[in-house]
Order: C-alpha cells, then structure tokens, then sequence
C-alpha cells in the first residue's frame, strides 16, 4: 500500500541517492542508481547478475583450487577420490549461487520500480500541492483587490452624496438668496453715491465688499453643482495661455511674480470649452500667485502625452507648498488654508470641468519646494458636437 505524502515516506532524488523523509520529518538517505521516466535497462540488471555469480563461484573455486596446487596429496588415487567428491558440491553450491544471484537481482529490479513508483507519485503530488498554492495565491490577491475596489467604491459613494446634498442646498439656496442679494447690493451703491462722511462711506463699501462674496459664493456653488453644458471648439493652447496671462499680468495679486510659458509650437489643438478652460487656468494661477512670495515664478507648459491621444498641462509654483495632511482635501468643497480670501470651491469647480472634458487633474506639492497641478485633457471629444463658428485660431 502506497501512503499519502502527509503520511507516508516523501522521496526525493539527487544525483545517485534518493532521499526519504519519513512522517516524523528526518531525512534518510538510501543509495540508489539514478532513476528516470526511461523504461528501465534490462542489460544492467543482467550485468550485476552475472557479476554475482562470478563472485560467488570465485569464493567456492578459488580456494579448492589453491587447495590442490599448494598441498601435495602424493596418492593421485586420494586426489581423484576428493575431486569426484567435491565437484558434486561444488557444482550444487554454483547453482545456488546463480539462483541467489538472480533473486537478489528481482529483488533489486522490484524494488528499483517501487522507488519510482513512489518518486512519480511524490512528484504528481508536489506538482498538484504547486497548482493549489499558485490558485490560493491568485485568489487572495483578488480579494485583496476586491476589498480595494470596494473601499474605493465606498468612498466614491460618500463622496457623490455628499455632492448631491450639497448640488440640492446651493440650488434651493441660490434662488432664495440670489435675488433678495441683487436689491440690497443695489441699494448699498446707491446709498455709497449719496453718502458725504468718510466714515459712512467706508462702512458702506465693507457692506458692498461682504455683498459681493457672498454672491461670488452662490456663483462658484451653482458652477460646481450645475455645470453648464459643454460648448467645444478646437481651442489652441498657446493663444488660450496668452489670452489669460494677459488678462492677470496686470492685477495686483501678480507683482512682483514671474509669470513663464512653455508651450510648444507644434501641439496639437483640443476639442474643449473655452470658457470653462479658461476658468481652469485662472483658478490655478490665483492660487499659485496667492501662495508664491514675491520674486517668485508660476509657470505654465504643455506636452502631448506619447502613445495617447491626450495633453498634459502643467502649472508649476514656487510657493511654500501644501503640508501632507492638506494635500488629500484640496478638491474638497469649502476646504480652504485663506481664511477670509478664498471661498475654498476654486479647485472644485477646476475638477468638475476637467472631469466634464473626461479628463483628469492631481496636485503634486512637497513643503516649501512649490507646488505642481497636472491636468490632463483629452484631445479629441468623442460623442459631443463642436462649435466651429467659435473655433480659436493660434
């Protein structure tokens, strides 16, 4: 009976030796010859047999023989006697020794096969033992990623419903406090017009300055809940870069900034919504001149990704950086580090638009080593219509 290799002897084999653990885990070595899946040589088998045979007959010759040229007898009648004695002897103990001979060879054949035998089983079971840890592996490394989808998926769905709650409260808001805001923004300025003291006056313009946040607010809400439909047209890069740096050279918030462009000449034009691209643009740039020192430098540059059809773009600052544990909520709405300066929904509206071009856009920044935003837009809009009449041309 052959056993289980959990319960029987485990085989081995290396070189001329075969090596046999038994079940309580020590290694026996057993000299064997090689065993291999070749049918076995019969020739080697009948080699050892005759080997054997000759030796037995040597051990029972020699001596007689020795006996009789070594030792004189001197009555040949006495030497014939013993010789007709002993060959009967002989000859019965050189049969025994062919029959021994052979049985020790079977017995050597028989066991040699039963050794393969059970290295072939061992080998089947070390090779099926080989295909259940690779299928246990592959396994549980699916449900590690399963379990990563699924957290992902999890923090997806409680991002989007804390999206749509806020998509419902800034729509119900806007329309009750949107234009209840344009009459009270109306009369502060005409109040400002007929105001005489100074002190009226600046009280009056922080009234209008509080008036016009707050509908700056409900705009920015209204832009990142409700996007307007995408208006495309092929949009060169370069004179889109141009038209916006122009636009904020000249505000304040920028002297004393370098502002560079690093846009090649051959890339290619996008399908995209020139109004909301520009918005992109202008928010990345408010945001690295607000934190840039001055003497700083904000740079803008381009590139086709290769082997995509999509561009990159890249707006690189100088500034102080944004710590490890702020960098995770950038794209949060509200979340902002400019108490009092900023509504904090300029990087959240900038990843709703890129997300409505179906691209996508990740911040890069390391303390006080400046700060890298990555857009990455595709170049061509599939599925949506263009707008050729309002095509920009570098």
């Amino acid at each position: 009976m052959i056993l289980p290799p959990s319960l029987g002897p485990q085989v081995t084999f290396a070189g001329v030796s075969a090596h046999c653990l038994n079940g309580h885990g020590r290694r026996i070595l057993y000299p064997l010859t090689e065993i291999s899946n070749s049918p076995p040589d019969t020739s080697s088998y009948v080699r050892i047999w005759l080997f054997s045979t000759g030796a037995v007959a040597a051990i029972f010759l020699i001596p007689f023989a020795l006996f009789f040229l070594l030792f004189d007898l001197g009555n040949p009648h006495l030497k014939h006697t013993i010789l007709l004695d002993a060959l009967p002897c002989i000859g019965f103990g050189l049969v025994l020794a062919v029959i021994a001979g052979h049985r020790a060879v079977w017995y050597l054949h028989h066991s040699t096969d039963r050794i393969a035998r059970a290295y072939d089983l061992a080998r089947d079971r070390e090779r099926e033992r080989d295909l259940a840890q690779q299928e246990l592996i592959k396994r549980l490394k699916e449900e590690r990623q399963l379990a990563q989808q699924k957290v992902q998926f999890e923090s997806q769905l409680a991002e989007y419903e804390k999206y749509a709650a806020l998509a419902q409260l800034a729509l119900g808001a806007a329309h009750e406090i949107n234009n209840p805001l344009l009459g009270i923004l109306s009369h502060l300025e005409l109040s400002l017009r007929d105001a005489t003291a100074e002190d009226d006056r600046i009280e009056i313009e922080q009234c209008i300055e509080g008036t016009k946040r707050i509908s700056q607010t409900i705009r920015g809400l209204l832009n990142y809940t409700r996007p307007d439909p995408l208006l495309l047209t092929r949009i060169s890069l370069s004179r889109l870069v141009d038209d916006t740096l122009g636009f904020l050279a000249h505000q304040p918030l920028f002297r004393g900034i370098k502002l560079e462009k690093k846009i090649p000449s051959d890339l290619p034009e996008i399908s995209a919504d020139a109004n909301q691209l520009s918005q992109i643009l202008m928010n990345l740039l408010l945001n690295a001149a607000q934190a840039s020192p001055d003497g700083g430098s904000i740079t803008i540059s381009a590139q086709k990704v290769k082997f995509s059809e999509t561009v990159e773009i890249v707006v690189s600052d100088t500034g102080k950086g944004i710590p490890a544990d702020i960098l995770p909520h950038v794209f949060e709405p509200f979340f902002t580090t400019k108490r009092g300066k900023g509504t904090g929904l300029g990087l959240s509206i900038s990843q709703a638009y890129v997300r409505s071009h179906g691209g996508d856009i990740r911040v890069d920044s390391l303390p006080t080593r400046g700060t890298n935003v990555r857009i990455t837009l595709p170049i061509r809009q599939e599925g949506h219509a263009m707008h050729e009449e309002e095509e920009v041309i570098a």
